[in-house]
């Protein structure tokens, strides 16, 4: 590892924190204008997932900043236009669509990389390509099959292809059909000026590390390889060049890394009260999530229902700039139904509250139903506010 220039300031945790908060859109008024795709070039990834309750995870990230936008709005800001790609990320992700050169370091690395979990049938490639630039955008079905049963593993040639082919950055996916992705060739769908800079990896790295910093607000050497999903030494080989400042921050007890524009005035401006997504990227990362907000979050989606703590997909509410409970939610006809709230005593009931009922407008909720709240004596005090709250 090389070595770490001297930080020249100091942060307290709560500086970190509000820092943190800003960078990622939740402290000072967003930029409306902007709106869905802005939030995207602000943020520099969106994470992708199947599980859909209140909404998907795309949709209810810039929910989260903006309020209740639209999610047909969303959609088209996404993938209406040549704005976004589908690319992997810190997971899946969408990424705005002027980033497409920085992930050639990542291109390079899926084709040179020996073994995968499918096996490619011959000419199944060349297959692919050729349909594709003879028919245009198609989904896997359109291109011949998709998965053969339920199992992620159980592809058909054709998916193992296309998907392939994706990772190669020779096709994108340009939108989504009831959630299937739709394929067409990259030399269509991604602007000339972008498709052929091909840059070498040093130059992809460096930026990445920027915007992760600059997307953090703040971080540690882990929060920025995480934001991208790089490599800790593939961080240490740019940072230094990255326009990057390196700081300390209490408590911490790691060094860090600051965006310098978060630096020098004291983040102001009114807090967002929302359910967040538990992949958004304020709280996707679970040490960072812990060390600034002191919440342990964990999606328990996939961990048998007689094990979980807190919920399906127990959504952390944000407030005042802490996070002061979470809920986990589901939809039944207008109703949204809170199936169990989490509290953090009984200062955050009044948030708890109001998150829950922008969220059912939201989704074009007309009530809102609790069944569980952890703390009982707190189930009246919810109750009251919520029906005054909904008027």
């Amino acid at each position: 590892m090389t070595s770490l220039p001297r930080p020249t300031t100091d942060l307290s945790a709560d500086e970190a924190r509000r820092i943190a908060l800003r960078a990622q859109g939740f402290l000072g008024a967003p930029d409306r204008r902007a709106g869905v795709r802005g939030v995207l070039r602000h943020l520099g990834a969106v994470q992708l997932d199947t599980i859909s309750v209140l909404a998907r995870s795309h949709e209810l990230v810039p929910y989260a900043r903006l309020g209740a936008v639209g999610r047909a709005t969303v959609d088209r800001a996404y993938w209406t236009g040549t704005h976004a790609f589908e690319y992997w990320s810190h997971a899946a992700c969408l990424l705005p669509i002027e980033e497409w050169p920085h992930f050639a370091f990542r291109r390079r690395a899926y084709r040179n990389r020996p073994h995968w979990n499918h096996e490619l049938p011959d000419g199944a490639y060349e297959q692919v390509i050729k349909q594709l630039r003879a028919e245009g955008p198609l989904t896997a079905t359109e291109l011949g099959g998709a998965k053969k049963t339920s199992e992620w593993w159980d592809w058909s040639g054709s998916k193992v292809a296309v998907e392939r082919a994706l990772m190669y950055g020779e096709v994108v996916c340009v939108e989504r059909r009831g959630w299937k992705r739709v394929y067409d060739l990259a030399e269509r769908a991604v602007p000339e000026q972008l498709l052929h800079d091909e840059l070498d990896d040093s130059e992809c790295l460096r930026r990445l590390v920027r915007l992760a910093g600059q997307s953090l607000g703040v971080g540690t050497r882990a929060d920025i390889a995480d934001y991208h999903r790089l490599k800790g030494e593939q961080v240490d080989a740019v940072i230094a060049d990255s326009g990057l400042v390196p700081v300390t921050v209490e408590g911490w007890g790691k060094p860090a890394w600051a965006d310098p524009a978060a630096l020098g005035t004291a983040p102001r401006g009114r807090h967002r009260t929302t359910l967040l997504s538990p992949f958004d990227s304020l709280v996707w990362e679970r040490a960072r999530t812990e060390r600034i907000f002191g919440f342990i979050h964990r999606l328990e989606a996939y961990v048998p229902k007689p094990k979980r703590v807190h919920g399906y997909f127990a959504m952390p509410v944000l407030a005042g700039g802490r996070l002061v409970g979470r809920v986990d939610p589901a939809r039944e006809g207008r109703t949204l139904v809170a199936k169990q709230v989490t509290l953090d005593g009984a200062g955050s009931v009044p948030a708890v509250a109001q998150a829950l009922v922008e969220a059912a407008g939201w989704v074009d909720c007309t009530d809102v139903r609790v069944e569980r709240v952890d703390a009982p004596e707190l189930r009246e005090p919810l109750a009251r506010e919520l029906a005054r709250a909904l008027g």
